[in-house]
């Protein structure tokens, strides 16, 4: 069963992209991100522990405020190499039209070299659900109560 598809407003705003580059894409049929390249003029090293703010060339609109957007790193490069987002994961709104830019972090014990092009975040569209707040006293027992964080214990 296939999910259907979205339509998602694109602005490439690198002339790389459909000529040197595919436009972002999702690599398989099953996967749930569509691939982000880092439109880069030249070579990026990343030290260890260094961060950089590096343009993906597109910028997006959503416009339905019943989706989002998050920017996910690509988890072999942060396995292998220790490249992950510097702020963990992004969060595009439905109404946001500027460009997106990735938030890299060398994580990592060794210097790490991002080429121009290199697909180095996937951007995955996720449903809403706006939740309103009700103030209570308390609250309907459940199986976990106030039991907190690994409260559960390690296995």
């Amino acid at each position: 069963m296939t999910t259907p598809a979205r339509t998602i407003e694109v602005k490439l705003l690198d002339p790389r992209f459909g000529q040197e580059w595919p436009l972002p894409a999702y690599a398989t049929e099953a996967s749930a991100g569509l691939d982000l390249r880092a439109a880069l003029e030249t070579p990026l090293t990343l030290q260890p522990g260094d961060t950089a703010l590096v343009p993906s060339g597109i910028a997006v609109h959503l416009a339905d405020p019943q989706l989002c957007a998050m920017v996910l790193p690509r988890s072999g490069l942060g396995h292998r190499h220790g490249i992950v987002l510097g702020n963990g994961t992004g969060l595009i709104d439905a109404d946001y039209q500027g460009p997106l830019l990735i938030s890299v972090w060398n994580r990592g014990h060794e210097a790490f070299t991002l080429q121009p092009g290199d697909r180095i975040a996937q951007l995955v569209v996720l449903p809403i659900v706006r939740a309103s707040l009700q103030v209570v006293d308390t609250f309907a027992d459940s199986a976990r109560g106030a039991g907190g964080f690994g409260h559960t214990g390690v296995r």
